[in-house]
Order: structure tokens, then C-alpha cells, then sequence
């Protein structure tokens, strides 16, 4: 049994991680065995998305703390663990989507971006999304498109151009 204090700094500590945090994703584990509890935790922690278990009547304190209004104790059934994402929105998201789709003990049952609450579906959308790296490999890949086009063209004339002289010469030759 936790004590007062206990449970003060469990509000504290997991409302600070949900400010800090860039998304939350509330995970309902029931009927999950201890050992794919293990590999669930090492697979969001490489993501830097911490799995966390915590009662819901402390969750609820902590995400009113945390600034998120229209969150209600029960608005989840069944046990509730949080992951919450600190380096990428999208991480936890899709490291426990790709995790579910392994094992039907583990569903998606909401989310918190930006202090604004998530549907299991809109986190499921969320987790589809490609990550930071593979846009920005997109963003720079379509910046460069047009240069590379530019400098085949221009390649191309001088390729031509080469054609051309080098007919002339053996036609004089």
C-alpha cells in the first residue's frame, strides 16, 4: 500500500513527464503475460517512450496537473499503462501499434497530444504516420529532385553539344 506521500510524488513526477513528454499513448495490457510485459517496455524504451503502469484514480490527478482538462478517471476500461514519447510524437505510438499487431493482449485505447485528448483511432493514425527521419530523407529528397533535374539538362546539352563536334570531326576526317 502506498502512502500519501507516495502517491503525491507519483502525481507529481508522471505530470511532469506528461508536460515534458511530446505524446502519450494510454495502453490497456490486460491478460499480457510478464514476459511480453519485458519486451514491450525494452522495445518503447529503445524509442524513448517509457511504459509506465499507474493507477487511474493518480492518472487522473496527474493529467489534471498536467493542464489536460477533460480527462475523467474511467473514461478507460480495463488496466491502463501510459507510454509517454520524449524524443518523437510518433515513436510510442508505433512501436506499441507494431507491438499489438504481435500480440492481442495489448490495445490502444487513447492518446494525449499537445495537451489535447486522442481517440484509439486518431493514435492508431497517429502511429501510420512515417517517423522524423523518413520525412525529412522526403523533404530533402524533393529539394534535391529539381537541382538534379537542372543539372541533367544542362548535361545533357553538353552531351549533345559533344555529339555533335565529335560527328563533325569524323565527317572531316
Amino acid at each position: 500500500m502506498l502512502t500519501r506521500q507516495q502517491k503525491e510524488h507519483i502525481v507529481e513526477e508522471v505530470a511532469t513527464a506528461i508536460k515534458e513528454g511530446k505524446s502519450v499513448t494510454f495502453v490497456d495490457y490486460k491478460g499480457l503475460s510478464a514476459n511480453d510485459m519485458v519486451s514491450l517496455k525494452k522495445s518503447l524504451y529503445k524509442v524513448d517512450a517509457p511504459l509506465r503502469v499507474i493507477k487511474k484514480s493518480l492518472l487522473a490527478l496527474a493529467m489534471k496537473k498536467a493542464g489536460v482538462d477533460n480527462y475523467e478517471r474511467n473514461m478507460f476500461d480495463g488496466q491502463i499503462a501510459i507510454a509517454i514519447s520524449f524524443a518523437d510524437e510518433i515513436a510510442g505510438p508505433k512501436a506499441i501499434a507494431t507491438f499489438a499487431k504481435d500480440n492481442k493482449n495489448v490495445q490502444i485505447v487513447g492518446g494525449l497530444l499537445d495537451a489535447t485528448l486522442l481517440s484509439a483511432d486518431e493514435v492508431v493514425a497517429l502511429a501510420k504516420l512515417p517517423s522524423q527521419e523518413q520525412l525529412r530523407a522526403q523533404v530533402v529528397g524533393a529539394l534535391n529532385a529539381p537541382i538534379s533535374g537542372l543539372v541533367n539538362v544542362l548535361a545533357g546539352n553538353m552531351r549533345g553539344l559533344v555529339t555533335v563536334l565529335k560527328a563533325v570531326a569524323d565527317q572531316k576526317a
